[in-house]
């Protein structure tokens, strides 16, 4: 299911989900993000740490149903790709980034990762019991000729219990495990969201970079968040966080996007990919100002070389994007957008672009 892609499409995509004889029409809320699908076989805007765990637990099942993004997706619902126990444990005792009870836990758990401990903390371990158990109730749902679809149903046991899907012969209705104040009941909500979201991280399925040293190890790791949402003002050396807005940026549709969503600016990803081995500056401004004694000719780029643009080709930098190869950038472009590979002659206007450095 892995392709080899050299630069990413713009998507624009309606999900329609049907189950319970139901039909839900959920929009793109970036109808310009870029992204690409290959119809479930890749991956992006997933954090390095889960990509290996990820591609091992969806090689591991042999049913159709089962894709990476659909792992990528659930992990993002459950967790939030969190992994501490502070953020990873829930009111009710769901424990590590998969959300496994203790006792789901002793059923499904393993030392996937041989550390010498089976533990619901250690992302291998947690994404490989993922898999498993999701492999084994996607088996269940083609087997059980219940409507909805498997990934549908899969979803809705591993959230309620294999026995829930069985009660009520498909997904659990709208009002199941519905709380006071809910529209919707917990499982009908899970279903709905992962599904949902599973087009943000689907994407190509294998992203190749040449050559070694540092600017190829930093584009390789700039390259596990493509799918990422811009936040102005968001994510550092640790990965994507909330953004925040200054009144002039950060802004989408008159609200402030960037305090709601979690992702990156187009600095703190080249930040994020070059560090720790080089610890450069927050701002692209500041970046610029730290490797401007390094610069590299257009036709002399090589891939994690860093691209600057300033309003009119000179004065304030205002965006920094990485050299991907053949033409192309890696880079976080804007509010409302996503990280994603682009043109270089028309990832910015041409006429602000100030030139390449090195790191």
């Amino acid at each position: 299911m892995k392709v080899l892609v050299g630069a990413v499409a713009a998507v624009i995509g309606l999900v329609l989900l049907a189950f319970l004889g139901v039909v839900v029409l959920i929009a793109d809320d970036d109808a310009s993000a870029a992204e690409t699908s290959d119809g479930g076989g890749g991956l992006q805007g997933v954090p390095e740490e889960f990509r290996k765990w990820i591609s091992q637990a969806d090689d591991d099942c042999k049913e159709p149903g089962m894709t990476p993004a659909l792992l990528a997706a659930q992990l993002y619902q459950e967790s939030g790709f969190k992994t501490s126990r502070k953020e990873a444990t829930s009111e009710a005792g769901a424990q590590g980034p998969a959300q496994f009870m203790p006792g789901t836990w002793a059923t499904w758990g393993r030392d996937s990762d041989k550390n010498g401990e089976a533990s619901p903390w250690d992302i291998g371990d947690a994404v490989i019991a993922q898999g498993r158990m999701m492999c084994s109730l996607l088996g269940s749902a083609k087997n059980s000729g219940y409507p909805g679809g498997v990934q549908a149903l899969a979803l809705a046991g591993y959230n309620a219990g294999w026995g829930a899907v069985e009660r009520f012969g498909g997904v659990p209705p709208i009002w199941f495990a519905r709380e006071k104040g809910q529209k919707e009941g917990q499982t009908f909500h899970y279903v709905k969201v992962i599904l949902a979201t599973m087009k943000r991280f689907e994407g190509p399925g294998l992203f190749t970079v040449s050559g070694s040293g540092s600017g190829a190890d930093a584009l390789r790791k700039a390259s596990t968040r493509m799918g990422t949402p811009y936040a102005y003002g968001g994510g550092g050396p640790a990965g994507p966080s909330n953004g925040f807005c200054d009144g002039n940026n950060g802004y989408l549709n008159g609200s402030c996007a960037a305090s709601k969503t979690v992702g990156f600016d187009c600095s703190s990803l080249v930040q994020y990919s070059y560090w720790p081995k080089l610890k450069l500056p927050r701002t692209a401004q500041a970046q610029y100002g730290a490797t401007s004694d390094h610069p590299v000719a257009r036709g002399d780029l090589k891939p994690g070389d860093l691209l600057f643009w300033a309003h009119g080709g000179s004065g304030f930098i205002y965006h920094v994007a990485i050299f991907a190869g053949d033409g192309n950038v890696l880079h976080a472009p804007r509010t409302g957008r996503h990280v994603e590979v682009a043109p270089l002659t028309s990832a910015m206007p041409q006429g602000d672009y100030v030139g390449a450095t090195r790191p």
